[in-house]
């Protein structure tokens, strides 16, 4: 297979395809099932995503939980107002955070930014990382605790910018998975949004288990690329926990020739990161920048629970590693006629 370039994952999105609010009920979303071996595409709702796994078999969901990052302040002396958006903590006792400024041009090294409408809350820019982003430190009381509740209560759900509506209260729930539990991400493992309870309880019922990992999702996951030899393309770094409970699940599946499925592109990265030399998972507790595109040979997931993503993204590689190139074109032209909705409170697909 030679080798791909940029612009072999370039299409055009109507805008209309674009979902501005998630589906009434989580888990009747529209489902793509995408049949690797036969190329055959059905189309489906989320919640018969059950018919195609059975006892033994084995999902592996991102439990990671994503924080009120996006935060408006007033810069002193001009009152100007700018979005701070937390993309992580770098330095808990000392409060320092790594963050985005917007408009970035008029913040400078020493600026202090207050928030809330009492000023309740100050940082000071002490660092300036690239030309957007910057290091802040918070000038804060109270213990760690109160600060945290602080950042929660004047944070607002980060919802990704092609939203283009104001957040609503309900975001807060919907821009969730109904496992999320430990905090950290910037933004929602997508593909997991479209789990609701009583679909989680019937998988659990038919015997399908669920292995947690943890990837705490960056802007990086995000970030445009620009070279068009992927070779060229850096991933920005985010922090992953596979825990041994996870890797027994996931191994005992594998063993028994069950399906594994990987439910998100970042539970895919994730596993990847870690394989032992005999294809199996092993625990892990650090970072991983690891960039998935064709050609790829997968190790642990043999198929994939994933939403419809922008055109030139390091997700839409992934897939066509994944599924093969052409087939995942045929699919995205696919779901353009049938009406998929796009991004984060869109359609999903499965691929098996």
């Amino acid at each position: 297979m030679s080798k791909m370039k940029l612009s072999e994952f370039d299409f055009d999105l109507p805008d209309e395809l674009i979902a501005e609010y998630p589906h009434d009920n989580r888990d009747e979303a529209k489902l793509m099932v995408i049949h690797r071996k036969t190329g055959k595409i059905e189309h489906k709702l989320f919640k018969d995503i059950i018919n195609y796994f059975s006892e033994g078999d084995c999902m592996i969901m991102n439990n990671t939980k994503v924080f009120p990052a996006r935060m408006y302040g007033n810069k002193e002396k001009t009152g100007a107002k700018i979005e701070v958006f937390l993309l992580r903590e770098l330095n808990r006792e000392s409060l320092l955070w790594d963050v985005l400024v917007d408009p970035a041009r008029k913040i400078r090294i020493g600026n202090k930014l207050y928030f809330g409408d009492d000023d309740s809350l100050v940082a000071e820019v002490i660092d300036n990382t690239t030309s957007r982003g910057r290091t802040l430190r918070f000038l804060f009381d109270g213990s760690y605790e109160q600060f945290k509740a602080k950042i929660t209560e004047l944070g607002e759900t980060p919802l990704p910018k092609y939203i283009k509506r104001e957040v609503e209260a309900s975001d807060e729930e919907r821009y969730q998975t109904i496992y999320a539990k430990v905090e950290g991400a910037v933004a929602a493992p997508t593909a997991g949004l479209h789990f609701s309870r009583e679909l989680l309880k019937r998988l659990e019922l038919k015997g399908v288990n669920l292995a947690e990992v943890t990837l705490h999702t960056g802007l990086g996951t995000f970030r445009t690329v620009e070279v068009e030899d992927l070779t060229k393309h850096k991933m920005d770094s985010e922090e992953i926990h596979i825990d041994a409970k996870c890797v027994e699940i996931v191994n005992k599946a594998k063993r028994a020739k069950k399906r594994v499925c990987a439910i998100g592109t970042t539970s895919m990265r994730t596993i990847e990161t870690s394989v032992s030399t005999d294809g199996m998972l092993k625990t892990f507790d650090g970072w991983t920048n690891k960039f998935i595109y064709p050609p790829y040979d997968f190790s642990i997931a043999d198929s994939l629970v994933t939403n419809f993503h922008t055109p030139l993204s390091t997700l839409l590689m992934m897939i066509s590693a994944f599924c093969g190139h052409d087939l995942m074109v045929d699919a995205y032209k696919t779901a353009i006629k049938e009406k998929y909705k796009f991004y984060s409170y869109g359609d999903a697909m499965l691929i098996i």
